[in-house]
């Protein structure tokens, strides 16, 4: 099986780029030939080009709800989202419109998608730091990732 884990976001722009670096802590742990880290700052349709071809893909990144705690981990699942139906704009595409237009294009779409997903403070500023609760977080959102992944790959060992 070829997994993904693919931390996404902005690393410039403080919170925003928790997910890539929680996926650049995986990695420095993780031990596993059939298992590919990446960052990406992509977005939308782009996400297709780097999640096309793999059976399974871990995606790590920031998000704000109404109620949530800054530094807050959930384990979400695609169909967690909500799908935008009537699009302007190709800008305006979110993760699951982007994987449900994969599989009405008959892309090689993974499939199992997991996503963990870090409450942020701060989207909007630039600094290459996280908020210090979003700073906190990053070390049990790397240990859920690497979870994750050897309860999907306990057969041959674990991945770290």
């Amino acid at each position: 099986m070829k997994t993904l884990v693919l931390g996404l976001g902005n690393p410039i722009l403080s919170d925003d780029g928790v997910g890539i670096r929680v996926a650049q802590e995986v990695r420095k742990q993780l031990n596993n030939p059939r298992v590919t880290v990446a960052e990406t700052s992509e977005a939308g349709l782009r996400l297709l080009d780097s999640i096309v071809g793999y059976d399974e893909v871990v995606i790590i990144d920031a998000i704000q709800t109404k109620r949530g705690k800054a530094g807050q981990i959930y384990r979400m699942k695609p169909e967690d989202f909500s799908f935008a139906e009537h699009l302007s704009s190709p800008h305006q595409i979110n993760l699951a419109t982007a994987l449900e237009l994969g599989k009405k294009l008959n892309l090689t779409m993974p499939q199992q998608i997991t996503v963990f997903a870090v409450e942020a403070n701060d989207v909007s500023n630039f600094g290459e730091k996280c908020t210090p609760e979003v700073e906190k977080a990053i070390p049990e959102a790397v240990k859920m990732v690497l979870a994750e992944l050897n309860a999907k790959h306990l057969p041959d060992g674990p991945c770290y």
